[in-house]
């Protein structure tokens, strides 16, 4: 069940990405988000907390903050999207878009498969997001060096 993030599940999200990103402060395209405000949903199965969706909207376009799910290949991913879509949509956002690290392999393929088009690749980007977040790290998943920034964008 995908529900709007409510005090019960904000402390639970405000951890995860706190452990998962060195939140709650994350990086896009040069500026620096603070999640622990973000709109967002959760998806829960009895009670339990199984993934979450924090977004932003802003000049017609809705940023995806933070997207995970706790249980891969469930289908949590997708509906936390479609739900947070329903939100752009009914504030009139031309496009949803995001931004991931070269690392995140997964999510790239999971992007695309859904339908988001690549839009840009910021070379290097992640030297700037560092100037502002000195948290990140220099290597990501499967020790590949984190550096840049893909976005990634879904006409609406």
């Amino acid at each position: 069940m995908i529900i709007p993030i409510n005090s019960e599940y904000r402390p639970r999200v405000n951890q995860f990405v706190a452990d998962e990103w060195a939140g709650p402060m994350v990086v896009t395209k040069g500026i620096l988000h603070d999640t622990s405000k973000a709109e967002g949903f959760v998806s829960v199965d009895d009670g339990e907390l199984t993934g979450y969706a924090l977004y932003a909207i802003e000049n017609s376009q809705c940023e995806i903050l933070v997207l995970h799910s706790l249980l891969e290949n469930h289908g949590i991913g997708s509906a936390l999207i479609r739900t947070v879509m329903d939100v752009a949509r009914k504030n009139r956002c031309m496009r949803i878009w995001l931004i991931t690290t070269n690392d995140n392999i997964h999510a790239i393929r999971f992007y695309q498969r859904f339908g988001f088009e690549l839009k840009g690749v910021y070379i290097n980007a992640l030297e700037e997001s560092r100037k502002l977040k000195s948290s990140i790290p220099l290597t990501g998943n499967e020790g590949i060096p984190l550096k840049h920034e893909f976005e990634f964008s879904y006409s609406l």
